[in-house]
């Protein structure tokens, strides 16, 4: 799909799922809430035009240039990924049940040991803290790790979060691109 989807597309792209991008090992696995329906119908993460998502991860330095959503199968050339904590597209995250985002933790866990990148990069704070029961969790590296690897908490990038501009967001997103090479220690 090319153009913007339809009010019938996104209608229908309710609880669709879209695939994950899988970085090389070694690399940063960014971690999304869950898709929206404009990522749903259109196949790509992040997709929603205003998602400031893209443009944050230029400005941060982990590419080269602005990347479209649909380019996000790039992502891996620059050492990068993407998933999701909870797999289906809703309308808004608030529509994902403290179950759905608490089962989606397991499953990254899960994921980051399969496919081994150095760090896990969560976008959403309050996703999760619900996801892995930790109340005090707070933007940026976390002690704890994931899976074996070193754990960041990233804000939303959605156009909603209005706490973070794209220069703000770029900030954070840099911070973690500063310590993606260093070894992770436990």
């Amino acid at each position: 799909m090319t153009s913007r989807p339809t009010a019938a597309e996104l209608a229908a792209a309710k609880d669709r799922t879209i695939p994950d991008v899988v970085p090389p090992r070694g690399g940063v696995l960014l971690s999304g809430i869950n898709p929206g329906l404009y990522s749903a119908a259109t196949g790509h993460h992040f997709a929603r035009p205003g998602n400031r998502f893209w443009p944050a991860l230029h400005r941060s330095g982990f590419t080269d240039r602005l990347l479209t959503p649909a380019e996000q199968h790039l992502l891996p050339s620059y050492g990068l990924g993407i998933t999701n904590l909870a797999a289906r597209a809703t309308a808004q995250a608030a529509e994902l049940t403290a179950e759905e985002l608490a089962e989606g933790g397991a499953l990254l866990e899960a994921f980051v040991e399969r496919h081994a990148p150095r760090t896990v990069a969560v976008l959403g704070v309050t996703a999760y803290r619900t996801a892995f029961g930790d109340r005090s969790a707070r933007i940026g590296p976390q002690e704890r790790t994931l899976g074996g690897a070193r754990l960041w908490i990233l804000p939303n990038p959605s156009g909603l979060n209005a706490h973070y501009t794209v220069d703000t967001l770029a900030a954070e997103f840099r911070a973690l691109r500063a310590t993606a090479d260093e070894p992770v220690t436990t």
